[in-house]
C-alpha cells in the first residue's frame, strides 16, 4: 500500500467517523490538540484500522506518536508499505 493510500484512508475515515474538520487536517497536526481526538474516539479508530489496514494497534508503539504525519508513519511501519 502506497503512503498516499494511507493518507487517502485515515483522511477520510477521520472526516466520515470522527468528524474532524477537514480544514484541520494535516501532516503537522496534532491529533489531540487540533484535530481534538479524545480516549473514545481513539477506540474508535482502533477498530477503524484494523478494518482497513489488517493489524491491532498497540497502545505502547504509539508512545511519541503526537501527529498526523506520525500516525500515518506508524501505519506504513505496520502495513509494509
Amino acid at each position: 500500500m502506497e503512503r498516499t493510500e494511507i493518507e487517502d484512508i485515515v483522511k477520510k475515515f477521520l472526516i466520515e467517523e470522527i468528524e474532524v474538520d477537514e480544514d484541520v487536517i494535516r501532516p503537522d497536526a496534532l491529533l489531540k490538540d487540533d484535530l481534538g481526538i479524545d480516549s473514545l474516539d481513539f477506540v474508535d479508530i482502533v477498530v477503524i484500522v484494523e478494518r482497513n489496514f489488517g493489524f491491532k494497534i498497540k497502545p505502547d508503539e504509539m508512545t511519541g506518536v503526537q501527529t498526523l504525519g506520525q500516525f500515518c508513519d506508524y501505519i506504513e511501519s505496520k502495513t509494509g508499505a
